[in-house]
This record gives structure tokens, C-alpha cells and sequence, in this order.
């Protein structure tokens, strides 16, 4: 498995992704979507495949490359 790539440690369970980051605006990403983390720690934006991981919890300090693919509902 690869790792995702990129990894955002965040505080809240919900949590909202554009597609912006690294100097990339939110108008050259993708449609804002919000992602809810569940008992695992974690979940993958469907669009951008950017890793929220919730701090604190079961996944962070884990190796990501080891964790599967998590989305947000149907992909699950």
C-alpha cells in the first residue's frame, strides 16, 4: 500500500476539505465536502485523497501506509 498523500492531523471529529493546500487555492481544488472521522481515527477525502486524522486517536502515530483507504460513506 501507499501512503495517502497528504496527512492533516486535526482536533474535531468533522472536518471540511476544498482540495486547497500547499499554496493551491480552493478554486483549483475540488467542491467543498465534509468528512466525519469514526472510531478508526481517520478518513480520506473522495476527491483528493487527503488523510484527516483525528489527534489523539487510534491512527495517529500510526503508519498510514499500513492503514487502508477510508472514506467518508459508500467507498467504506
Amino acid at each position: 500500500m501507499l501512503p495517502p498523500p497528504q496527512i492533516s492531523r486535526v482536533s474535531h471529529h468533522r472536518v471540511a476539505c476544498d482540495g486547497a493546500h500547499d499554496g493551491i487555492p480552493a478554486a483549483l481544488g475540488h467542491p467543498r465536502v465534509w468528512l466525519e472521522i469514526d472510531e478508526t481515527g481517520y478518513v480520506d477525502c473522495g476527491y483528493c485523497d487527503r488523510r484527516f486524522v483525528l489527534i489523539g486517536g487510534p491512527a495517529d502515530g500510526a503508519d498510514q501506509a499500513a492503514l487502508p483507504d477510508h472514506g467518508d460513506g459508500a467507498g467504506r
